[in-house]
């Protein structure tokens, strides 16, 4: 192996969930051999057979066993438990790569496998998959939080750069930052434009997508570009009789939704105010609407 470019490895999977398998993928478009993957759910055996067919579906030790390099792409709840059983069992060998997905944790994680020999990669792709064909071709320049040993960041860059991604180095202890901040930007981002997709719904408006999409894709390029100076809508001009409004309207028609209002306009507020969009008694008058 060179620290320029890994050399052909066979790879395992664990397991065929919306992430593992696309990446599966995308480490044989590559070049890699995908030797082995685990499936127990029908959906992950359906993923195995799109993204890694005639590749064999065996239990995770088995997996280990048949591969250089093992991706565990399982959920970070049951990471680390993965990680010790497996070295209980002795399945670990001495020179083995092991990646794992999880934003959350660094390479702490794979100590029972580091204490074995193995070699531990954190690769987590800052990009949301929902197991579908088109999750493949957003690989290509999306970017992957990387943390590992320093004398392992080549050979862990290398492996993102090959799949057609961007490798960003994380400092171990500032994965969990890093995590929720990628939490707070694309997870709840979900949940806020189905809310508002919901709304417009409501409210009888026809293609409720087509309204939004124009002033989404503006607000999230203004945002990225622009940072605070990006805010707009009656929180930070300081409208507060329409933001009672608001408030009023969704109590009546949609109450779930009251508390994120208040939150996120609470931090709204809060962000103007700093940034100097809002004056000291504009914001206590939006402050007040909320409360």
């Amino acid at each position: 192996m060179t620290a320029a470019r890994p050399a052909r490895l066979r790879v395992g999977v664990i397991s065929a969930g919306r992430v593992g398998a696309v990446l599966g993928a995308a480490l044989a478009r590559a070049g890699h051999e995908i030797v082995a993957t685990s499936a127990v759910s029908r959906d992950s055996v359906r993923r195995a057979e799109r993204f890694l067919p005639a590749v064999p579906i065996r239990p995770p030790n088995e997996v280990v066993d048949a591969a250089d390099f093992v991706l565990l792409a399982v959920p970070d709840d049951a990471l680390r438990a993965l990680v010790s059983g497996l070295a209980s069992t002795d399945t670990w060998r001495a020179g083995q790569l092991v990646a794992h997905t999880s934003g959350a944790v660094g390479v702490s994680v794979l100590d029972p496998a580091a204490a074995r020999g193995v070699l531990p990669l954190a690769l987590h792709p800052a990009m949301t998959f929902a197991g579908r064909p088109e999750d493949l071709d957003r690989l290509g320049g999306a970017a992957f939080g990387v943390t590992a040993p320093e004398e392992l960041r080549p050979v862990a860059e290398a492996l993102v750069v090959e799949i057609g991604a961007e490798p960003v180095w994380v400092p171990e202890l500032a994965r969990p930052l890093y995590h929720a901040a990628l939490t707070v930007g694309a997870n709840h981002l979900v949940t806020i434009v189905n809310d508002a997709l919901d709304l417009l719904a409501r409210a009888e408006v026809e293609h409720p997508a087509r309204l939004l999409a124009p002033l989404l894709s503006a607000a999230l390029d203004n945002a990225l570009r622009l940072g605070d100076a990006a805010l707009t809508g009656p929180v930070s001009r300081g409208d507060a009789a329409t933001v009672r409004t608001h408030l009023a309207t969704l109590a009546k028609e949609a109450p779930e939704t009251v508390p994120a209002y208040i939150a996120m306009a609470r931090r709204t507020a809060e962000r103007a105010a700093a940034a100097g969009r809002l004056r000291p008694e504009q914001a206590d008058e939006i402050q007040e609407a909320l409360s």
